[in-house]
C-alpha cells in the first residue's frame, strides 16, 4: 500500500493500468485498493502542483504562527478544526516549539490576508497571538522544484 501511495503522490494522473504495471499487481486489485483508500479518506484528494510564477498567479500566501490556549477536554483539536474550516486556510498543522499551530493562508493580496488575521483568526476565543510570514518566492513545493526547466542540461558532445 505504501508503494501505491508513493506512486500516486509522485503522479496522480497515472491510470490504474499504469499503477498495476509498476506495482506488479492485477489492475482490479489496484483499483480496489485505491477505492478503499479513498473511502477511508486515507487519500483526501488529488491536485496539480503549480508554479505560481509561471502560471501567472498573483495571489498571496502566508504562514501564520498561532499560539493557543488549550481547552480542558479537547486540547487544541476543536479550535484547530475550526480554524482549518475557513476558506482562506490551505493547511493547518499542530506544531512543536514556540507556537502551537502553523496555518497556511491564501488571499488575493496582502490586505485580504491581513484582514483575515485581524478580523477572523485573532478574534477567536483561545487564540493568544499570531505572527504572519508572507511567502516571497517558491523554490520547492510538494516535492517539485519550481522554476526548473525540463530541457536536457547536458553539454553537447562535439566530434
Amino acid at each position: 500500500m505504501d508503494a501505491l501511495l508513493e506512486l500516486l503522490q509522485q503522479d496522480a494522473r497515472l491510470s490504474t493500468a499504469q499503477l498495476a504495471e509498476r506495482l506488479g499487481r492485477p489492475e482490479t486489485e489496484v483499483a480496489a485498493l485505491v477505492a478503499d483508500l479513498e473511502e477511508k479518506r486515507a487519500i483526501l484528494g488529488y491536485h496539480a502542483v503549480v508554479d505560481p510564477e509561471r502560471a501567472g498567479q498573483r495571489h498571496v500566501s502566508a504562514l501564520i504562527e498561532v499560539k493557543l490556549t488549550p481547552e480542558r477536554d479537547g486540547g487544541f483539536d476543536r479550535l484547530a478544526q475550526r480554524i482549518a474550516r475557513f476558506g482562506q486556510v490551505r493547511g493547518c498543522w499542530l506544531m512543536s516549539g514556540g507556537y502551537d499551530l502553523a496555518v497556511l493562508v491564501e488571499g488575493e493580496d496582502l490586505r485580504e490576508v491581513a484582514r483575515f488575521v485581524s478580523e477572523r483568526l485573532s478574534t477567536l476565543d483561545g487564540v493568544l497571538s499570531t505572527a504572519t510570514h508572507f511567502q516571497l518566492k517558491v523554490y520547492k513545493q510538494s516535492g517539485f522544484v519550481a522554476g526548473e526547466s525540463h530541457a536536457d542540461e547536458r553539454l553537447a558532445v562535439s566530434p
